[in-house]
């Protein structure tokens, strides 16, 4: 049995300002967080952007693999999938206007309850925010002020989070009162940034912060991350979360599913390693025809496209007509603006449909009618896993459940 939200909030195309979301603080229930997706990769410097998402997608998979090393002593499955796991990535123009396609929404931290904009990540699990002893690396965006909160406590460990492709924060850890849609996580941990690498700054990067939605294994910080702090509270109806990511009504739900979001019943896979979100899918299909076989995946809201191996890629883009390595490039793909491609992922038996729309990221360049296509490849990737991001997510609606170690899609409504 799942639960219907008494509040489903609008999409806007654009957000200049994330409205925070007031909900009674009741014992076990469950809640909706309205959530958006500022700009993309529409115009001038797609492909530029696509390639550096890619780049940030892989640098923060590979971290996380390397938290999990550390947290358990144990080495992640899905690390023989990478090549050079530990080696630095390069490229120019990371992440300029990247985080422009994140989906975030609002948070509150500390008795004084300040409301903080956050990237809600399934692809990671710690929370960070800015700290008022941030100076101008933090400009532009909210900062926390601990000593305002009577809960905050300094636990007295530095940190330094630093992904492959050059993006880094330092800081303090801390733990604080955390409230998401009026649900309370006590005593959770999160890191206070006190120096913000350019590519987290607030003109690259519109959220104040990131809270990841994985799990514990892969966390940097070794922490609960803070929808496991709300299981462990006993604040929730249910040990699952849910997705709606769409041009409109797009939300986080805690605590459930929105049933008003979808139709019919939910197709469940197991997850093969529960740190991040990883599980199997049967394979992909382009008119019909099957282009690559079961691969398991990483279903990470944090990425925007479909990231496959080179091999793999190369056999899905073969099926497309007009599709074409772009120029400089065999990575990333183009396809013409006007093509309607018939592409399916199958996942728990179940075939979803990747919309034209999701799958065309826009002209690359203003007025051109080729278009950057929603796939690319990773030269670092053996094709033991795939990324499946924002393209396939924002076909289904995704329910994650924690409490079950199982992911499952169902039918937008």
């Amino acid at each position: 049995m799942y639960f219907l939200s008494a509040l489903v909030f609008a999409l806007l195309p654009l957000l200049t300002a994330v409205v925070p979301l007031v909900v009674l603080p009741l014992p076990s229930q469950s809640t909706a967080v309205p959530i958006a997706k500022r700009g993309g990769l529409k115009g001038v410097g797609g492909l530029s952007k696509s390639r550096s998402l890619v780049r940030h997608s892989m640098a923060k998979i590979k971290t996380r693999i390397t938290a999990h090393k550390k947290n358990t002593g144990m080495g992640h499955p899905l690390a023989g999938g990478i090549k050079h796991l530990g080696k630095r990535d390069t490229g120019s123009n990371l992440l300029t206007d990247d985080s422009a396609l994140l989906w975030y929404g609002s948070i509150s931290i500390g008795t004084q309850a300040d409301s903080f904009t956050v990237d809600f990540d399934t692809g990671s699990s710690d929370l960070f925010v800015p700290s008022s002893n941030c100076q101008s690396s933090c400009s532009g965006h909210k900062t926390y002020d601990p000593s305002a909160s009577t809960n905050s406590q300094d636990l007295g460990v530095s940190f330094e989070l630093t992904f492959g492709d050059g993006s880094s924060g330092r800081g303090e850890k801390f733990s604080d009162v955390v409230r998401i849609a009026g649900l309370t996580a006590n005593s959770q941990v999160l890191g206070l940034v006190t120096e913000y690498s350019i590519e987290f700054q607030s003109t690259q990067f519109p959220p104040d912060g990131l809270m990841g939605l994985g799990f514990e294994s892969i966390s940097v910080f070794n922490a609960s991350p803070p929808f496991q702090t709300l299981i462990s509270d006993k604040v929730l109806t249910s040990p699952i979360f849910g997705f709606k990511l769409a041009t409109s009504a797009s939300e986080l739900f805690l605590g459930g599913v929105n049933d008003a979001l979808f139709t019919g019943d939910f197709a469940w896979v197991p997850l093969s390693n529960a740190g991040f979100w990883q599980a199997p899918f049967d394979g992909i299909s382009v008119d019909g025809n099957s282009v690559v076989g079961q691969t398991e995946a990483i279903f990470d809201t944090g990425s925007t496209q479909i990231i496959g191996d080179p091999d793999g890629i190369r056999a899905l883009f073969a099926a497309i007509p007009g599709a074409s390595p772009s120029a400089g490039d065999d990575n990333s793909y183009t396809i013409p603006c006007d093509l309607n491609p018939s592409i399916s992922i199958s996942v728990g038996g179940r075939e979803v449909e990747i919309s034209p729309a999701s799958f065309n990221l826009g002209p690359v360049s203003e007025g051109s009618s080729t278009c950057v296509a929603g796939a690319s490849a990773d030269p670092n990737l053996t094709g033991l896993f795939w990324i499946l991001g924002d393209v396939f997510l924002q076909n289904v609606y995704s329910a994650w459940d924690v409490g079950n170690v199982r992911i499952g899609f169902a039918t937008l409504s």
